[in-house]
């Protein structure tokens, strides 16, 4: 997406690097949100509430022992989130000395290393769930050095938030989107080769980087199904091409290699107008479920909880942070993918929605979802500078 909401911060800034009570911390802010929150539809028994104020919140890491919870912006600043049940007990920034860039892309190996993987760089801290109030630039394991992810000639504002996850394999696996709406002949070359436009993946050291997949405009969210191990991952199609087309995309990587049709193809079977009389790449693969057009599929996951109906189990929930490009906006809600014994994709549906009131703006953006040790679900807003927490049941 080329534009994205501008929102004021600076109600939600304290002085010092960190801040206790979220909720306390800017109490009519929180109430303005809540009273949103009242509009939010969810299947019944489910529930949503504020879970912490974050400014700016977009990407989400859990702890693997769910003793801390990251949350990673398009700016410069990384959230800890202390969980405290119904609501977070505290929020406070991660290394608040460090100059990142976008850190954006978060996510944890099996031994508990945080990965962050901002515009142009990617570094590691080991044991951040238990020590992070610890870490500083001197505790940052430098994996890709500033300048290399991509090249510093092709960094723009546009497409440039990560993301990233470990494998089954044990390696880093990370989105690089393009920076247009739709590719320049004389660039596809050279982003072919660094796995702009795809996911690279690479050893946890940042040794033997590889293009793990090609053809993929912007991914803003990307999982693994533990039930096979195959990456999934959404996809932000070709602007200005009509209010209804191209649809969205989440696709299916069973394995290295594949293409899945990008710049000459704008979103599922839609061609695009500057490839139309291209021959496309051979075996090109097309997503696994469309989803509606414009909407900005971000991030996702499978759900594994067990707080949530069986139904649930198995599935993907994803965020739309809603559309700018279309006459009246359509997004601005988390959706649920159900999918099918033979481990293939199903049709979308609207899981929470209530943020969009059909006009030319948002009572909020949703961004990343993550799932608590509880099953609860965490849904970021980058809007409201928000965290909501999902809940089934008795609260």
């Amino acid at each position: 997406m080329f534009a994205k909401a501008i929102i004021s911060t600076a109600a939600f800034l304290l002085c010092g690097p960190a801040y206790a009570e979220p909720l306390a911390s800017d109490p009519e802010r929180a109430k303005k949100i809540e009273a949103v929150l009242r509009r939010i539809k969810l299947p019944e028994g489910f529930a949503i509430a504020l879970y912490a104020l974050a400014p700016n919140a977009r990407s989400l890491a859990v702890g693997p022992e769910g003793r801390a919870i990251f949350v990673g912006t398009d700016e410069k600043r990384i959230y800890v989130l202390t969980p405290g049940g119904e609501r977070a007990a505290s929020v406070d920034v991660l290394a608040a000395q460090m100059k990142f860039v976008m850190p954006h892309g978060l996510c944890f190996s099996k031994d508990g290393t945080l990965f962050v993987v901002e515009r142009n760089r990617v570094s590691s801290f080991a044991e951040a769930e238990t020590k992070w109030r610890e870490l500083g630039e001197g505790n940052a394991r430098v994996i890709v050095a500033r300048g290399q992810l991509i090249p510093p000639a092709e960094q723009s504002p546009f497409h440039s938030t990560r993301m990233c996850r470990v494998g089954p394999d044990d390696k880093l696996y990370v989105s690089l989107g393009q920076p247009h709406n739709v590719t320049p002949r004389g660039k596809l070359a050279a982003y072919d080769e660094i796995g702009m436009g795809g996911m690279i993946r690479m050893n946890q050291d940042g040794s033997r980087r590889e293009v793990f997949a090609r053809g993929v405009r912007n991914s803003v969210g990307m999982d693994f199904n533990p039930a096979d191990g195959t990456l999934w991952f959404t996809d932000n199609q070709v602007d200005s091409m009509g209010d209804d087309t191209p649809p969205g995309e989440i696709n299916r990587a069973p394995k290295a290699g594949l293409h899945f049709g990008f710049p000459w193809y704008g979103g599922g079977h839609v061609r695009t107008r500057e490839y139309a009389r291209d021959e496309p790449p051979a075996d090109v693969v097309f997503p696994e479920v469309e989803e509606a057009a414009h909407a900005a599929d971000l991030g996702m996951i499978f759900y594994t909880g067990g707080m949530f109906p069986p139904s649930y189990r198995g599935g993907i929930f994803s965020a739309q942070h809603g559309s700018w490009d279309r006459a009246m906006p359509i997004g601005a809600r988390v959706m649920f993918t159900k999918i099918g014994a033979d481990g293939r994709g199903g049709v979308s549906e609207p899981f929470a929605e209530g943020w969009n009131v059909n006009e030319p703006r948002y009572l909020g953006r949703p961004v990343d979802v993550a799932q608590l040790p509880d099953g609860s679900l965490l849904v970021t807003d980058d809007q409201n500078g928000a965290v909501y927490r999902v809940s089934y049941g008795k609260r």
